[in-house]
């Protein structure tokens, strides 16, 4: 008995322990395709929310005494309006004064055009008020920026009556109840939507740090964030604290042994629940998860209770989180107490050396083999619902990585991170040709059909270039506007010929084609991976994905050259791109960076 005993209790510990890691990530995130998308540069749905010059008096770079108005949405992006000639700062400093006006209801305006896509999911960067463009230094997160909703001047006067870190007293501003609205509209039409929580630090201009600032140690915020020393004659000491990475206008957040400590705990849990659960139980009203933005900023334990706490909310919230990094520091965010999944960096530099680098580009094997590593790092399900993108609102977009090929390696991030900037005179910042557009395309089919989560950048299936960070927030290209073109460059200098701007309809038709093959066919979003074949000398690359007796069968021509196939399988087949049937008993020929996704018929 007492053996019986002793085999029931460590079994039920192994039983703990294997039900925590195991069957962690929800269900519906493996089946998504996701779409990024950048709220300022979206679309501007509301002319009359535009934000004032004021708007912008915490957000680098101070200026709201120059000349200034909101940028024209279709002007040429390295072009100098006159009121920025005037006063006479670089091209950086009057990009990042711009505002296009991008709204909510611009988002919402435009749910009609990803679902024509295909779009199942939404990841949209911050939209809590912040005086950025970018809105990672936010002022707080239980309220949506006033100037992304239908009436700025009445939601801050209502702000103001609120206790900032009492949930008992806040209310529901009109820009709140729009991306309640926008919520709900997205749910209606079968579309998921996360949000952007950055909990690691806040704006200067926070309610919090501006008390502090006033009261030093008597503010009720004196713990919420890293201050070194205060303003105290006496002790001949001054004021400072920790801004993250040393910036002064995002202070960061203070952490014990705990993680994040409890006053601002207290207030991130309200919010989480506020924008989950808004309604008191109708669920249809909250997010679906969280993106956490620089998630390796803030301690493990705080993500741990966290999670929980999510999950308390709504057992089915999906959680990534923003970690660049080395598999080994990568790992330990994903063993079920924390993330589901990360955004997929990873993914993006193994697929730069192979689709995109011609001089350094590394072989079919190296790929496979990378590939590999991968997913064996985490449980199987975690690779399910990694977000395998290219690009973000942090890099490079993968067309204009496409068209700088091998001046950097993109696995080698902060290099690459610097050098892909377009001040950079080594930096093409010219629109792609069409040898580079069927890169793209090539890239593309793998993303949809390998295993996980795609990722669409806004404007990528639109054909949109852009340098890094701030060329690749340029505002989104509709089919009902006429776009400038792009005469200058951002060293002020001209093209030979001006590159034309405006939706490339044959990318988007190829994306739309792709992800509705991807929502068709359960085979590419629930179904095992294995190599059919691997050649370095062709670089030609085909994998299997099958799923309760459905079997697709994917093959990438990745070189410049025609091939024959040497395949021979059993069956009927059928191309579910091109739909035709297709005869794999004999050699198969596959065109130069062509592609084939092929069904076994029943």
């Amino acid at each position: 008995m007492k053996i019986s005993a002793v085999i029931i209790f460590l079994y039920l510990l192994v039983y703990q322990a294997y039900s925590q890691t195991i069957g962690f990530t929800p269900s519906w995130a493996k089946e998504v395709v996701w779409y990024q998308i950048f709220p300022e540069r979206f679309r501007n749905g509301d002319l009359s929310n535009d934000p004032p010059l004021a708007s912008q008096f915490h957000a680098w770079p101070h200026d709201t005494v120059s000349a200034w108005q909101i940028h024209p949405w279709t002007s040429d992006w390295y072009a100098l309006q006159p009121w920025e000639k005037a006063n006479g700062k670089s091209l950086n400093y009057n990009i990042t004064r711009r505002r296009y006006g991008g709204d909510l209801q611009g988002i919402i305006d435009q749910l009609p055009y990803l679902k024509q896509l295909g779009i199942s999911a939404i990841y949209l960067n911050p939209i809590f008020w912040s005086p950025s463009h970018h809105k990672y230094d936010g002022f707080m997160y239980h309220h949506v920026d006033p100037y992304l909703g239908p009436n700025p001047k009445a939601d801050i006067a209502q702000i103001a009556k609120e206790t900032y870190h009492d949930p008992s007293t806040w209310t529901w501003t009109s820009a709140d109840t729009l991306a309640l609205s926008l919520i709900k509209k997205c749910h209606a039409l079968g579309i998921r939507i996360i949000f952007d929580g950055v909990f690691n630090h806040l704006g200067s201009g926070s309610p919090p740090f501006q008390d502090i600032l006033i009261n030093q140690q008597n503010s009720a915020y004196r713990d919420w964030f890293m201050i070194k020393s205060w303003n105290d004659s006496v002790a001949g000491t001054s004021f400072a604290y920790d801004g993250w990475f040393g910036v002064p206008s995002l202070p960061e957040i203070k952490e014990d042994k705990f993680g994040i400590v409890d006053g601002p705990r207290q207030y991130i849990l309200a919010s989480t629940e506020r924008w989950m659960n808004p309604k008191n139980g109708d669920l249809s009203y909250g997010i679906d998860g969280w993106r956490l933005d620089v998630a390796f900023c803030v301690d493990h334990a705080f993500w741990k209770w966290w999670r929980k706490e999510v999950r308390r909310i709504n057992p089915e919230a999906y959680l990534t989180a923003e970690v660049i990094d080395e598999l080994p520091k990568v790992k330990p965010y994903l063993q079920g107490d924390e993330f589901d999944a990360i955004m997929n960096y990873n993914f993006a530099f193994a697929c730069a050396d192979f689709f995109v680098s011609e001089k350094t580009r590394i072989s079919a094997s190296d790929f496979v083999a990378q590939l590999d590593n991968l997913r064996s790092a985490y449980a199987e399900e975690v690779s399910f619902v990694q977000q395998n993108l290219f690009g973000s609102h942090d890099s490079n977009r993968l067309n204009s990585h496409i068209v700088n090929k091998d001046f950097a390696r993109y696995a080698n991030w902060g290099d690459y991170f610097g050098k892909s900037r377009s001040e950079n005179p080594a930096y093409q910042t010219r629109k792609p040709t069409e040898e580079e557009y069927n890169i793209q395309k090539l890239f593309a089919v793998f993303q949809m059909c390998y295993l996980g989560a795609p990722m669409i950048y806004y404007g990528d299936e639109a054909g949109m270039w852009g340098a890094n960070d701030p060329d690749c927030r340029k505002p989104m290209v509709w089919s009902d506007l006429t776009y400038t073109d792009e005469i200058f460059k951002a060293d002020g200098s001209k093209y030979a010929q001006p590159q034309p701007v405006s939706v490339r309809k044959q990318t988007f038709e190829h994306y739309q084609k792709l992800i509705q093959i991807r929502n068709s066919e359960k085979a590419l979003q629930l179904g095992t991976l294995d190599w059919a074949i691997v050649l370095d000398d062709k670089e030609i690359i085909g994998f299997k994905r099958s799923f309760q007796g459905e079997e697709v069968l994917v093959l990438v021509n990745n070189s410049t050259s025609d091939q024959l196939l040497p395949l021979s399988l059993a069956g009927n087949w059928r191309d579910l791109y091109a739909n035709v049937p297709v005869n794999l008993k004999k050699k198969l020929p596959i065109s130069a960076k062509g592609f084939y996704i092929l069904k076994k018929q029943r």
